[in-house]
């Protein structure tokens, strides 16, 4: 997460949920195929894993998106000059196009394991839910480079998207640090629509759920919504995140690893609900 609070507040998604959460998914698919979707103890071991240097984070990146089971070609490389974002696609029945991305760079103090190693391991297991299941949407998975420098990566990606597709890429759903609370919605960097959308899930699952703007900070979802791609950040932060991001106090021992997977249960839930959406939906 860049820093550029108000107090944000906690949806709740206890972990016990999880199986009920991967099961709607596959109703929301119609799929019969049984999901694979992280455990606790693989999110433990893959937090664990967060390279302290930058330039050790795109080869870990890709090597944790090998290890979700994608292939060579499911694997692309988008450069800008020094930037490189790492793109893992997932095709499907139609060529309407969802990003769900989380940069993977970090700043000099700290292994980044909270900002934003949380946000890799939580797409590369979506990727790894996603990728064996039917889906309406064609779906890009994103690691972005250079976000906390200014949001170079997501810039870049979104330069990279042809101006003859540009209303085919339906809307982008970012992972921002997990770990210290329940998944939340950082409003400053969200389309409202998008936003709505997930406060009216939060309901029907009977989840306690609230938003907020983070002052002072900025996410990749911001470089969408920017050039009028509907987008939404998700985080699990709370009032005393600036006491870690950006410091050397972001480190795995700092995280709570049932925080990120109920983070990640409830991504799962949202960007499943929306597949068989009209890609205009949230542009209306």
């Amino acid at each position: 997460m860049r820093k550029n609070s108000e107090k944000v507040k906690k949806i709740l998604i206890p972990i016990f949920t999880l199986f009920l959460t991967v099961l709607l998914v596959l109703i929301a698919l119609g799929q019969n195929t049984k999901p694979k979707f992280a455990t606790l103890e693989e999110l433990t071991d893959e937090l664990k894993a967060a390279p302290c240097k930058n330039e050790e984070r795109l080869d870990a990146a890709r090597k944790l998106f090998e290890a979700m089971g994608a292939t060579e070609a499911d694997i692309s490389l988008i450069e800008s000059g020094s930037v490189k974002d790492l793109v893992v696609t997932k095709k499907g029945k139609t060529e309407d196009t969802v990003i769900v991305g989380a940069h993977y760079d970090k700043v000099k103090d700290g292994c980044g394991a909270i900002d934003n190693w949380t946000g890799i391991v939580t797409v590369a297991n979506l990727y790894r839910t996603f990728r064996n299941m039917q889906s309406d949407k064609t779906y890009v998975f994103v690691a972005f480079d250079k976000e906390e420098s200014g949001l170079y990566g997501s810039n870049a990606f979104i330069k990279s998207i042809p101006k003859e597709r540009k209303d085919s890429y339906c809307w982008m759903v970012n992972v921002d640090s997990l770990g210290f609370a329940e998944p939340q919605v950082m409003d400053n960097t969200t389309t409202p629509k998008m936003l709505d959308e997930a406060v009216k899930m939060a309901k029907e699952l009977d989840a306690s759920f609230s938003h907020a703007r983070i002052l002072n900070a900025d996410a990749d979802s911001s470089s969408f919504v920017n050039r009028g791609i509907p987008a939404i950040t998700f985080h699990g932060l709370n009032q005393n995140w600036r006491q870690y991001l950006h410091t050397s106090s972001d480190k795995f021992e700092n995280l709570k690893v049932p925080l990120v997977l109920n983070g990640c249960s409830f991504v799962l839930r949202y960007i499943a609900r929306l597949d068989g959406r009209p890609c205009s939906e949230f542009r209306k």
